[in-house]
């Protein structure tokens, strides 16, 4: 492989990376719920009144992309879209049989190992 294509290899691998950058999907999820919020026809403070989530929160998550948990969670459930939580940590969908077979030989932990 010459250099031009080792640089390719580098950005594509860096493009594929940033879209696991956690401030790139707090900003995702953010924009993604001021536009269901504008499509509803919501302000922030009827939101805020619905979901029980305080303005300010509200104007931090859609500003900053910061939030905790359980405020988001709220506001998911006001604008109906709780079920996307379910998705979250679920098992893993296999593609082929190997993926079954390799899974079924795994042991499965029953807690983590402790790093030291």
């Amino acid at each position: 492989m010459n250099n031009n294509g080792l640089k390719d290899t580098i950005l594509s691998v860096n493009e594929f990376l940033e879209d696991f950058n956690p401030s790139k999907i707090s900003k995702g999820i953010s924009d993604r719920l001021k536009q269901r919020r504008l499509e509803l026809n919501l302000t922030q403070s009827a939101l805020s009144k619905m979901s029980g989530v305080s303005l300010g929160t509200l104007k931090r998550f859609e500003n900053k992309h910061e939030i905790s948990l359980k405020s988001l969670i709220k506001l998911a459930i006001s604008l109906n879209a709780s079920d996307d939580f379910k998705k979250i940590f679920t098992k893993q969908n296999f593609e082929n049989i190997s993926d079954v077979i390799n899974t079924q030989n795994t042991i499965k932990r029953q807690r983590g190992r402790k790093n030291v």
